[in-house]
């Protein structure tokens, strides 16, 4: 296992000098052999944490891996670089036995337990690639910032699974806006085809709903002359196969370490796990979450999209269990140094965009299913996919700009943003991350997480589905994570997505 000489050697050594790169063609490339491989721990390791610990078993000895679905641990435990790694279905036992020789985690969970496990990792001294969106709370987003900056002096390195940060074209975006090529700003929307999983109120599921969901099929189904009694045997019969299903699912699935710090509820196939957490309060943070995170990559960074002071949405509807269908939400910002007081527009859903004038006025008559539209009083910047990895200037000429290009491992986006926690770690820097917790990730995070307390606050749609009229407008002090006019809400319990509270076993503050 790696010595406390050799953390504290990686924490300060400079990658050139310690000959960690070697020449590969025109770009610098992981060297395997030169010195000792930094120990990598994976916690979730299906879904985005299959790719997410495949990339960062590229550059480091990958010795324990963690997800509570022994299927996905299985499957993963039995690939070539993972066969040596350590098995384990509660993070918190893994850090437990290996934290002191742990120098990177990936942390790629259900939304909810993003924040737990990273805040225990780095409260170690380990490093983090945490995926996105950060966290699934405000309060949450702020303390692994302040976290990540404690820990910056004992070599923790942070960076989140924003694999846009890592691309050419989004930091050359990012370039141009801020030259001012645009001229004064004006507003700024994004649009999602997202989500892509189930949404929407009164879709929970437990043995009592069901049981009253099968009685009353089957009771109109069946001949009428068929008796109660027999009505009531077949309806057993359908509740003893979901039990033994629910049984059988339940030998491969932790769902008491899956829930973590969520509240309790009973486990329902394809409800909540694989992947469809997203759409559940509890457990994610909407389309919202998911996709803004990567859209909202270059107006955060080059119209600063920090500190808004009110947040107001319109929705389908929900139920406060699950996120609405479909919404559209309206920040504002105020007024800074560099720009005026703008507006930033979200919508989700595929087909739901902003208004077709806002796009013909600069000659946008095809819009994409997902992009970004930033509206200044010379010109726009308009980009079609998800990460602004292809954009167009509409109205005005690209100017001249220097930015960073990122270190290219010929592997894709998602490898480079990988390979930046790796160089960072080396050369104990944490600013080489560009989605750095303290100056990316949790500020984004925080500015993001906030239209969803708009969402809760519109929870009544309109008709057949429709969306509704505006909800309440929720004003908001970024400084101190509060809701100013909570008082005079109507809504509950919007404090709630504020800041959580954590069960025995897990430690918040």
């Amino acid at each position: 296992m790696p010595s406390t000489t050799r953390r504290g050697f990686i924490q300060t050594a400079s990658m050139a000098g310690a000959g960690y790169f070697v020449a590969t063609g025109g770009r610098q490339a992981w060297s395997q052999s030169a010195g000792e491989q930094l120990h990598v721990a994976c916690i979730g390791v299906g879904g985005k944490g299959g790719s997410d610990s495949d990339n960062a078993a590229l550059f480091g000895n990958v010795i324990a891996i963690c997800d509570v679905d022994r299927n996905t641990l299985e499957k993963k435990g039995g690939s070539e670089k993972f066969k040596n790694a350590e098995r384990f279905t509660d993070y918190r036992e893994l850090l437990a036995k290996h934290g002191k020789n742990i120098d990177i985690c990936t942390i790629s969970t259900p939304d909810h337990m993003h924040a737990p496990a990273t805040l225990d990792a780095m409260r170690l001294g380990i490093s983090c690639y945490t995926q996105k969106p950060l966290t699934r709370t405000i309060y949450e987003a702020r303390l692994l910032a302040n976290v990540a900056q404690e820990m910056a002096s004992k070599g923790v390195s942070t960076q989140m699974g924003n694999q846009g940060t890592a691309l050419d074209s989004s930091r050359e975006a990012i370039a141009q806006l801020r030259s001012g090529v645009l001229g004064t700003l004006q507003e700024v929307y994004a649009w999602s085809n997202r989500p892509v999983w189930a949404q929407g109120p009164n879709r929970r599921v437990n043995m009592r709903k069901y049981q009253t969901q099968a009685m009353s099929e089957v009771d109109g189904q069946e001949d009428p002359t068929t008796t109660a009694e027999e009505v009531a045997e077949i309806v057993q019969d359908l509740l003893k196969k979901k039990q033994q299903e629910i049984g059988k699912a339940l030998e491969r699935l932790d769902w008491k370490n899956w829930l973590g710090v969520a509240p309790a509820r009973e486990y329902w196939p394809g409800l909540y796990h694989a992947f469809q957490h997203r759409g559940w309060w509890d457990f994610g943070t909407g389309a919202l979450g998911d996709m803004a995170c990567h859209q909202l990559t270059v107006p955060f960074a080059s119209c600063g999209l920090r500190d808004p002071i009110s947040v107001v949405a319109k929705t389908t509807g929900h139920d406060f269990d699950s996120f609405p269908a479909s919404s559209i939400i309206k920040f504002e910002f105020p007024e800074t140094k560099e720009r005026p007081a703008i507006p930033f527009w979200w919508y989700d859903r595929k087909g739901n965009k902003p208004p077709a004038e806002i796009f013909s006025k600069w000659g946008i008559d095809k819009v994409s299913d997902s992009g970004v539209l930033i509206v200044g009083e010379k010109g726009a910047f308009y980009s079609s996919d998800d990460y602004c990895g292809k954009y167009e200037l509409k109205g005005v000429e690209k100017a001249n700009v220097e930015y960073e290009k990122a270190e290219d491992q010929g592997k894709g986006n998602d490898v480079n943003n990988m390979f930046e926690l790796f160089r960072a770690k080396r050369a104990g820097d944490p600013k080489i991350c560009k989605s750095n917790f303290v100056d990316r990730g949790g500020p984004l995070t925080e500015t993001i997480l906030l239209g969803n307390l708009a969402v809760w606050a519109a929870a009544k749609g309109g008709s057949n589905g429709e969306m509704g009229d505006w909800g309440e407008k929720v004003e908001w002090d970024a400084k101190d994570l509060k809701v100013t006019n909570l008082g005079a809400l109507k809504t509950p319990r919007v404090a709630d997505l504020i800041k959580p509270t954590y069960p025995q076993g897990y430690r918040l503050d």
